[in-house]
């Protein structure tokens, strides 16, 4: 991940370079660089407010009306998605890139059955008949763990509870085998045994297809048991990134190590209090100058009102943007 990307290489399925995007004039959303290896899973993480769900949703061209486009490229292959017509990001939403939201609910047609709505992009991508659509959206609906498919299917979304139809909605995500898949807070309705499922439901669709996967998340646990990759946002902007087995042994950002010291540790003793991270994330319309994090950083000094690069740190593929990565450990 780097400030001057180009073109994805042959290992890279999506590469975002410097995107920007405003609300009401405010950058919420500040030069933001992001590489997605092929067939690899990249979580993003980080606080509420970061910016991380606007991101994603500027992948698809999704964003809310209040939200302004400012610049950036989006590189899916060959093709910017941030030039593509409307017609051309109606043949791609749904086939080769499809996603998962928060909200299920908001998302489903309500005076659709779910059966059909799982099927549509069967019919409407791959060119399959009703019939067949509607024997391979059985089969994805019991796949991702919905009991008695056949007569969900023929249900509409308000019949089934919000876990049902965020499986429901999986499962129309997943139903095409696309080449990427953003999914944004996937389990966050769902109770342990599915999300565990679902977890490992993408980790197969990855092994199977070779299909890459954003996962937007605020568990580190999560993280650690299906991301390969993690880039880590604060204020707008990506402050660590690398691989996940790099940056959870080693963050080189004071932000990075907080959040990892929040986890609660299950060898742990119970009586222990659990940590929390100092302060609050600043409002976008009052990010202080320079690093975003220095107003709440056990190590903020005065270099620290100068903005710091997210530039290489202890390997070719790490990247921090920290004037003191090499003071990280000293955070307790």
């Amino acid at each position: 991940m780097n400030g001057n990307l180009g073109a994805p290489t042959p290992t890279h399925i999506l590469a975002v370079e410097n995107l920007r995007l405003a609300i009401g004039g405010v950058h919420v959303v500040d030069g933001v660089d992001l590489t997605i290896g092929r067939g690899r899973i990249l979580a993003l993480v980080g606080e509420s407010g970061c910016g991380k769900s606007l991101t994603a949703l500027s992948i698809l061209r999704l964003l809310p009306k209040a939200a302004q486009f400012i610049s950036g490229r989006i590189l899916f292959g060959d093709r910017d998605l941030a030039a593509l017509n409307e017609r051309e990001l109606g043949a791609l939403r749904g086939n080769e890139v499809s996603a998962i939201f928060q909200e299920p609910i908001t998302s489903l047609n309500p005076l659709m059955k779910s059966g059909r709505q799982v099927a549509e992009a069967l019919v409407l991508h791959r060119g399959l008949g009703p019939r067949d659509a509607w024997r391979e959206a059985i089969a994805m609906l019991e796949r991702v763990g919905i009991p008695d498919p056949e007569r969900r299917a023929d249900q509409y979304p308000f019949e089934a509870s919000g876990g049902m139809c965020q499986r429901i909605m999986i499962a129309s995500a997943l139903i095409c085998r696309p080449k990427l898949l953003i999914a944004d807070e996937p389990t966050t309705a769902l109770d342990v045994t599915i999300q565990a499922q679902i977890l490992e439901l993408m980790r197969q669709l990855r092994d199977e297809v070779g299909t890459a996967i954003l996962l937007i998340t605020h568990d580190m646990g999560v993280v650690a048991d299906i991301a390969d990759d993690v880039a880590v946002m604060y204020g707008g902007r990506v402050v660590e990134s690398g691989s996940v087995e790099t940056v959870f042994a080693d963050p080189a950002h004071p932000y990075t190590r907080l959040l990892l010291a929040t986890v609660p540790k299950l060898d742990g003793d119970r009586k222990t209090v659990l940590r929390t991270i100092e302060g609050a994330v600043p409002s976008a319309d009052a990010w202080p100058e320079g690093c975003r994090f220095r107003t709440r950083c056990p190590l903020a000094d005065a270099v620290c009102t100068r903005t710091p690069p997210l530039a290489p740190v202890r390997d070719p593929v790490r990247r921090a943007a920290c004037w003191h990565a090499d003071r990280v450990a000293e955070v307790a």
